[in-house]
């Protein structure tokens, strides 16, 4: 079958784009534009028919305006997605080119529109962030095929007429996120990362690119743009890659060398000129490719090649910002007083440039609960959660989003009866805030007077108000290495000395138990490579690190000892695995307090007690120590060879196992046999319930966020200790894999406050 000829367009490209971009700008109304629109991509095409359809509420698509059809079926012909061969481009957001489109199996006979007398039917999908918002189409009554050239102007004023589809003012534009799914109520579900529960606005992090002009006046200065800005790209990649110092084996190193590749992709910069060639700007051009692929993502099953696109999605992005000569990144002036931020993914250092005091939640895509981004999301306090599959694609910015990390569900947009119930729960939430505000200058001590340590985990803000409270004895647990996560090189003694001694001034009078730094592992650093490592959480990290360069360990205990002038200082060591490591670490921080010219008037030495094999060596090591804490996260991951950031292995193993309360007993007890404090600050003591099983077999110290601290201290005020302790003793002797059921009921049944 012949194809008709581009010699068929009536007009160049270049100049239909431009009749079309100056209507567009016309004060006429909407729906006039568009009636005159389609009269010019007809004439333009030498057809009979141009017909516009947009989507509707309830996947309906509606003929919006038409030349050549009976002007009776403009907002008459509806059709379902999938119906017709309008629908069936909105269906599959592909092109349908026939010479004649009553012979295809999907054609449907509308009789209102007039439309048996045409033939020849070409039609194009609308699309808007990879959406089908609409159908192009363009009918002739001769039985012949469209050009390739053609359907890809068709595409081009596609895009450009989706501006003005999305406008809102041809369909409402609430109506318009409805249909393509950006307005419905929608639940999600992820992993969490750090409990609490939100509501505020959505806020995203990569915000989508505005781009105001994509209509060109020089193809050529389009062309040289792109080139141009793809270019500085590739520069901009290699610059990085050779200040990063990064070895070849490093995994960000890999993942920017693939961007590089993407960026001499054949494929994708000849799909970008051929639109540039169409009449696109440069920009337009790089948006048409993107919402192509976008539209071919939302149709595949491989996860793969989907990988694959949405890399070349993110650099799409890249290059839009280069060609758009201004920095996407939100600025503070421009935030909301209260909101959830929405990510594929974010590091620490861009997590870290949005104000805590604004910020309420995080949402992203990817990560786990291990990661450290989720280690400073908990030290932000703040409610997050990971592997929120389409979370970027489905939450707009502005809408309202209740973050519940706790059942790890996100309602979006929620519906009148899920907002009031949610409302209610937050009110509840309050007024038991409210209630522990009541408790605040009371200590936390038991009903039959034993007194529980209650300490707070910091590392990047110092919550002073809650650690000054009566009953509460200071920092269990400062994460050093949370502040240089983000840095290019490691801080010197002074760096280091200032923001110690900083948290000292903030806590008058106040313990403060310092870790040494821990980092490596999934904690990574720039100025250390660990090289490749096929489980980073059990290899070179923490004091392993540490001993291998006793430099970068002695400068930060000399820091320590500088910044602690009046008080005893508290230094923990972190991963410990045998006696040996501790002996080592300990002689490093002596040598340093020996060599200092002014130093506190005393110090005390703890250790973290998170791998198993330290269990068996526990006498020697309280012989040796001044006080351990258990850190629960990586202990009870190690117990059970249980990662916390595999999903499907999310609640195979509960905290309250008798075996995890028999390991914490045998702690506690062998720390009291040589008067030596045992505290806990894992993930687990922040929960009431567990912290009652934990101080139940002895635990008297436990160190969380500053959020826990009300409800840790109503139950404690709440518990006969005396009572408990037997009871706890009876439930240690069970098989079952949890005794929280017991627990829970135990707890209803003497008022415990939970």
């Amino acid at each position: 079958m012949p194809s008709i000829t581009n010699a068929s367009i009536a007009m160049s490209p270049l100049f239909l784009l431009r009749q079309i971009r100056d209507v567009m700008a016309g004060a006429a109304t909407a729906q006039a534009r568009l009636d005159h629109v389609v009269r010019i991509i007809a004439a333009g095409f030498s057809s009979e028919v141009c017909s516009v359809y947009l989507l509707r509420a309830g996947d309906i698509l509606e003929l919006y305006a038409s030349q050549g059809l009976k002007a009776t079926s403009v907002h008459q012909t509806r059709l379902n997605m999938g119906q017709g061969l309008v629908g069936e481009i909105a269906a599959t957001a592909e092109p349908l080119n026939l010479a004649d489109a009553q012979l295809h199996p999907k054609y449907v006979y509308r009789p209102e529109t007039g439309e048996e007398i045409y033939s020849s039917f070409v039609g194009v999908p609308v699309l808007q962030g990879g959406k089908v918002i609409g159908v192009l189409v363009v009918q002739s009554k001769n039985a012949k095929r469209y050009s390739d050239d053609q359907v890809e102007v068709l595409q081009t004023i596609a895009m450009v007429l989706s501006e003005l589809a999305v406008s809102g003012q041809l369909v409402d534009a609430q109506e318009i996120k409805a249909a393509t799914g950006g307005l419905t109520v929608q639940q999600l579900s992820g992993m969490r990362m750090s409990a609490g529960i939100a509501k505020a606005v959505a806020v995203l992090h990569q915000p989508q690119l505005v781009i105001t002009d994509y209509v060109a006046t020089d193809i050529n200065q389009e062309k040289a743009r792109f080139e141009q800005a793809l270019l500085s790209l590739q520069e901009s990649f290699d610059q990085y890659i050779q200040n990063s110092g990064l070895s070849d084996d490093d995994e960000q190193l890999q993942i920017i060398e693939t961007y590089l590749l993407f960026t001499r992709d054949r494929g994708w910069k000849a799909r970008i000129d051929e639109a540039i060639g169409t009449g696109l700007t440069a920009e337009g051009a790089v948006k048409k490719v993107q919402e192509e692929l976008q539209a071919k993502m939302n149709q595949l099953a491989s996860p793969y090649i989907k990988e694959r696109i949405q890399d070349l999605e993110d650099l799409s992005n890249n290059l839009l910002k280069v060609l758009l000569g201004k920095d996407i990144a939100p600025q503070p002036a421009h935030l909301p007083e209260a909101f959830i931020l929405v990510a594929r993914s974010i590091g620490p250092a861009e997590l870290l440039t949005y104000d805590h005091t604004r910020l309420k939640g995080l949402i992203l895509e990817e990560g786990s609960m291990t990661s450290h981004t989720a280690v400073i999301a908990r030290a932000m306090d703040i409610p997050a959660l990971a592997k929120v599959l389409g979370a970027t694609t489905i939450i707009q910015p502005g809408d309202t989003v209740i973050l519940d990390a706790e059942s790890a569900n996100v309602y979006v947009r929620p519906g009148d009866d899920v907002e009031a119930a949610m409302d209610k729960h937050l009110r509840h939430y309050a007024a038991r805030e409210t209630e522990y505000a009541g408790l605040r200058d009371l200590p936390a001590v038991t009903r039959d007077g034993v007194t529980i340590s209650l300490n707070v985990n910091a590392g990047l803000f110092v919550d002073s108000k809650n650690i000054l409270q009566e009953g509460v004895d200071g920092i269990g647990l400062y994460r050093t290495e949370l502040p240089y996560m983000t840095s290019a090189d490691f801080p010197d003694v002074e760096v280091q000395r200032q923001l110690y001694a900083q948290v000292y001034e903030q806590l008058p009078g106040k313990r403060i138990i310092f870790r040494s730094f821990d980092i490596g592992g999934d904690k990574k650093v720039p100025y250390l490579n660990p090289g490749e490592e096929e489980n980073p959480a059990m290899g070179w990290r923490a004091t392993r690190i540490g001993l291998d360069h006793p430099g970068i360990l002695r400068t930060q205990f000399r820091a320590l000892i500088q910044a602690c002038t009046d008080r005893t200082l508290y230094v923990m060591f972190p991963f410990i695995a045998e006696m040996a490591e501790l002996e080592a670490v300990r002689r490093l921080f002596e040598q340093e307090w020996a060599q200092a010219a002014q130093k506190p008037p005393e110090y005390r030495i703890g250790a973290m007690i998170e791998i198993p094999s330290l269990l068996w060596q526990l006498p020697t090591l309280m012989q040796r120590v001044d006080f351990v804490s258990i850190g629960s996260n990586d202990l009870m991951k190690f117990l059970f060879a249980c990662d916390r950031g595999a999903t499907h292995m999310a609640g195979h193993y509960d905290t309250l196992s008798p075996v995890m309360l028999r390991v914490v007993r045998e702690v506690t007890l062998a720390a009291k046999a040589q008067n030596v404090e045992a505290g806990f600050c894992g993930e687990m003591a922040r929960k009431p319930l567990d912290a009652l099983a934990l101080i139940g077999v002895g635990v008297r110290s436990l160190s969380v966020s500053a959020l826990a601290i009300g409800s840790l201290k109503a139950m404690i005020r709440s518990v006969d200790l005396a009572e408990l302790t037997v009871y706890m003793d009876y439930l240690l002797s069970s098989s079952e894999p949890s005794v929280r059921h017991w627990l829970e009921a135990y707890a209803k049944d003497h008022a415990i406050v939970l």
